[in-house]
Parts: structure tokens; sequence; C-alpha cells
């Protein structure tokens, strides 16, 4: 109480504890008048500000300490914040033309880079085997007599016909088994493998980089087509699988959508393949982001997928990125729950003819993603 009004000192209150925030309400306000002094500022604009600015940097750093602790970080550094702006839909759009300093680039290597260098075992046996001049040197010294020339004309022949038959063989075999061989090391030519893990039954799960356009080029038994209950190509998988089989590829759908009708939701239909290096398709109506039990049956239609290649006692599938084009799910959600399907439909299964399943992706974002969740996949 002061002696002479009588009244109680006031204890002054920050805007910012006014409003609940804790970024300064004051200091955003001086700024704005300071940079936009041509403008009237409402007493409003700053807290709203704040309020925006607070959020913004509460959701990255809960984001970022995700991400570093799947990296088994104590310390959050800026790949870590690079990360989850690039894992997060929103915060992508939101910030795509900043650059984060320190923050690296995201998961893509070239394919000539992770390319299998070959022919290094006939370079190192021309290294151990003797040159010709050598050869010529040690035949001049040592004349042998003529009835050991017969005896080897006769060896060398027997020989050659030996190495032209085996390389017959061989030939044979390669053409027989190009598409299983194929199939088991990468899919084809711009196909990149940038990470594989083994599920519970041996089978082999690879995460692989191209380009849309060449899926159609995968050499690889069944390939999924996205797509609605009509069996249309207007997606980009379909697109790219229309102009590789042509014609006759486009009128077997057509055929199979006559002889099936119109899929249901998280449907799946199996079709020929031709003028595919593939031999089978396999059609999904993927469910639509926000509609009820959307999530539950995404998971189904991947189950569904699979069942069918069983069935058909297929080896090999490709899997491209589904469910977050058109269908408008968050890439993050889409890749824990096909991820989570695949792994439930091998952990219930007792036997499966499936050997390996590729998942194609076309994007740097949708590979950063799938690489995280794959890492916390538990198998």
């Amino acid at each position: 109480m002061s002696a002479r009004s009588g009244k109680k000192k006031m204890i002054k209150i920050s805007r910012s504890s006014r409003a609940g925030i804790i970024f300064p309400v004051g200091r955003l306000l001086r700024y704005l008048r300071k940079s936009t002094f041509k403008y009237r500022i409402g007493m409003g604009a700053p807290i709203y500000l704040a309020a925006v600015m607070e959020y913004l940097a509460a959701e990255i750093l809960e984001l970022a300490g995700n991400a570093a602790r799947d990296n088994k970080k104590s310390r959050i550094t800026p790949r870590h914040i690079l990360l989850a702006v690039a894992n997060d839909e929103e915060l992508n759009q939101l910030l795509r033309g900043v650059t984060i300093a320190c923050g690296g680039v995201l998961p893509r290597i070239h394919p000539e880079l992770l390319a299998k260098k070959r022919g290094a075992r006939s370079k190192v046996e021309t290294i151990l085997s003797t040159p010709p001049e050598k050869k010529a040197k040690k035949a001049k010294k040592a004349k042998p007599s003529p009835v050991k020339k017969a005896v080897k004309k006769a060896t060398v022949k027997k020989a050659r016909k030996s190495k032209s038959a085996r390389r017959g063989k061989r030939i044979e075999s390669k053409k027989e088994g190009a598409s299983s061989s194929t199939s088991d090391d990468v899919p084809g030519e711009g196909f990149t493998i940038l990470s594989t893990k083994s599920l519970l039954l041996g089978q082999k799960l690879s995460l692989t980089q191209s380009e849309v356009s060449k899926i159609g080029s995968a050499k690889v038994e069944c390939i999924i087509n996205p797509t609605n209950a009509e069996i249309d190509l207007k997606e980009d998988v379909g697109n790219a699988l229309e102009k590789a089989g042509g014609k006759k590829f486009l009128d077997a759908v057509k055929e199979l959508f006559k002889s099936n009708g119109p899929l249901d939701v998280a449907g799946a239909v199996l079709g020929q393949a031709p003028g595919l290096p593939a031999k089978f398709i396999i059609h999904c109506n993927i469910p639509q982001w926000g509609v009820d039990k959307c999530e539950e049956q995404l998971e189904k239609t991947v189950m569904n997928c699979l069942t069918l290649a069983d069935e058909k006692k297929l080896k090999s599938i490709a899997f491209p990125s589904i469910a977050s084009s058109r269908n408008c799910f968050p890439k993050h959600i889409a890749a824990q729950l096909i991820l989570k399907a695949i792994s439930n439909y091998f952990d219930n299964a007792t036997s499966s003819s499936l050997k390996n399943i590729f998942f194609v992706l076309f994007d740097s974002e949708s590979i950063g993603i799938y690489v995280q969740e794959m890492a916390k996949l538990d198998i």
C-alpha cells in the first residue's frame, strides 16, 4: 500500500503471458513496426504471429527429436531438422525453398554409382595367364616329337569341343533363367537397390529407386497397378504401363474389366501383361484417405495383392508407391501401413512362393520416408 493514494501496486504482466504463449509479443511488435512502418499494425497481429511461430518451432523440434531418436542420437543437429521437414508433407510444402545450413541432402544415390563392376574376374585371369610371346619362346626352346604333336592336337580338339558344348549349355541356361536371375538381384536396367531387409520366411524386401516411365520394363513376374473401381490407367503407373505394353495391354485391361466387373474397395484382380517383361499385373482399388476405416482397407489391399501372387506361385513382385498420389494418403502413413501389412502377412503365413518384393520409388521424399520406416520395421 502506498502512503499517498492507498492503492495496491499493479504487477506488470507481459503480453506473452496474457496470451499464454512463450514467444515475445512485444519484441515482435517492435520488429513489425520497424520493418513495415508504412502500414497500420493491429494489436492482435504480433500475438497471432508469435503463436504461429511457436507452433511451427514446437512441431519441427518434435519431429527432429524423433529423427534424432531413430538415429540413436541424444542431440538434435541440422541434419535431423532437414529430415523432419522433408518427411512431413505440410512442412515440406511450406519450407520448400528454404535451405537448412549443414543439413546435408536427402538420400538419393545415382544409379551409376551403385552399378556392379563386371569383368573383374576376366581381368585377373588375363593377368595370371602367361603372355603369348613367352609361350612362343618356350615352344621354340623345346621341340616335341611328332608322336607328342599328334597327341597334343587330339587333346586340343577334344578340349575345344567340350568348351563349345559348355558355352552352348551356358547360353541356353541364361536364356531360360534370364527373368529369374534378373529378378533375384535387380529388376532390370534403370533400377537401383538402395537397401534390403530379410523377412521371417526368408523373403527379400528391397527399396528400389527408378523413374515412373521405367516401371513397365521391370523384369519381375508381377507388377502392382494402383487404380480405381473402373480399372482405368489414368494414374502415373497406369500411364507408364500402357505406354510400355501398347494396344495389346490396353485391350487386355478392357477385357479384364468386362469379365470381372468393377472392383470393390480394397479389392484386387490378377490379369495378363501382354507386351511387358512381367507375366502378370495385379490391379488393386486403393481406398481414399479420410474415408471411414481407410487405414484398415489399405492394409487389406496389400494382403489381397500378396494372396493373389501366392495363389499363382509367383516368385517376384514390384510394388510402386501406392496410395499417396490421387488417393491423398500422407506418405509416411502409407509407408507405415504397407510395410506393416507385408510384415504381418508373412508372419501369419506358413509358407509362400514369393522370394523378392521390390518397392519401386520415384521421388526423394518417398525414398527418405521408406528408408526410415523400413529401419523401424521389427521382423
